[in-house]
C-alpha cells in the first residue's frame, strides 16, 4: 500500500519509435538523447519526449503519425552513434525485414471505402503499396503482414477520426502478452488472435 502511494504515474500516448529502433527497453537504455536522428530527418517527423511519457523516456525520439509520419528515408539509423536505431538500407527487403514501428489497423466502421464511397488515400500514401497494404473492391484497404508501421496511411486518412491507425510495436507486444496471460489463467485452449486488416 505504501508503494502504491509513491508510485510515479505517467500518461502514455500512442507513439512510434523511428525506423530501425531497438525494442523499447533496449532502445531507452541505449539512446543517449543526442537528437541527431531528428536533425537528419528530411520530413521533420521526429520529436522528443519531455516528462509526459515518464522519466525513462525523457529526451528520447518519437513520431506521432497523425501529425507527421515517417517517409522511410532510413537516414536516422545512419547517424545514430549508439545503435539505438539500427542502420537499414533504403531498399524494400531490408525495410520489410528489419523495420518494426507498428502495424496499421483499419476501422471498417469509419473507412469510407467500406461505407460504399471509394477512397484509397491510405493505399496511395503507402511507400510499400501492394507489399504492406492492398486494396480490393471500392478501394477497401487490407493491411498485410509486411506493414512496418511508418504511419503515412494514418497521416493521409481523410476521415476524422481517422479510419486507419498504426498500433505501435511496444503496444502490440503488451497486447500479445496480456492475451497470453489471459489464455494461461483461463486454461482455455482456444487461442486468441489479434487480427489486423
Amino acid at each position: 500500500m505504501v508503494k502504491a502511494a509513491f508510485k510515479v504515474r505517467h500518461i502514455t500516448q500512442r507513439y512510434l519509435r523511428p525506423p530501425g529502433a531497438l525494442k523499447e527497453k533496449d532502445f531507452i537504455g541505449r539512446c543517449i538523447r543526442c537528437n541527431q536522428c531528428a536533425e537528419i530527418c528530411p520530413n521533420n517527423c521526429i520529436k522528443f519526449f519531455g516528462s509526459e511519457n515518464g522519466a525513462d523516456s525523457m529526451g528520447t525520439p518519437y513520431i506521432t503519425p497523425r501529425e507527421k509520419a515517417c517517409i522511410l528515408c532510413m537516414k536516422c539509423g545512419d547517424v545514430c552513434p549508439t545503435g539505438a536505431i539500427k542502420p537499414i538500407k533504403r531498399e524494400l527487403e531490408p525495410i520489410v525485414q528489419y523495420v518494426e514501428m507498428g502495424k496499421a489497423r483499419v476501422d471498417e466502421q469509419l473507412c469510407l471505402s467500406y461505407q460504399g464511397k471509394s477512397c484509397g488515400v491510405c493505399y496511395r500514401a503507402c511507400p510499400l503499396a501492394d507489399t504492406a497494404i492492398k486494396v480490393g473492391y471500392m478501394e477497401q484497404p487490407t493491411v498485410l503482414d509486411a506493414c512496418v508501421g511508418c504511419g503515412l496511411c494514418e497521416r493521409s486518412c481523410i476521415q476524422i477520426p481517422q479510419a486507419i491507425k498504426v498500433i505501435p510495436n511496444h503496444l502490440l507486444a503488451s497486447q500479445l502478452k496480456a492475451t497470453h496471460l489471459k489464455e494461461r489463467r483461463s486454461g482455455d485452449n482456444d487461442v486468441q488472435i489479434i487480427k489486423f486488416k
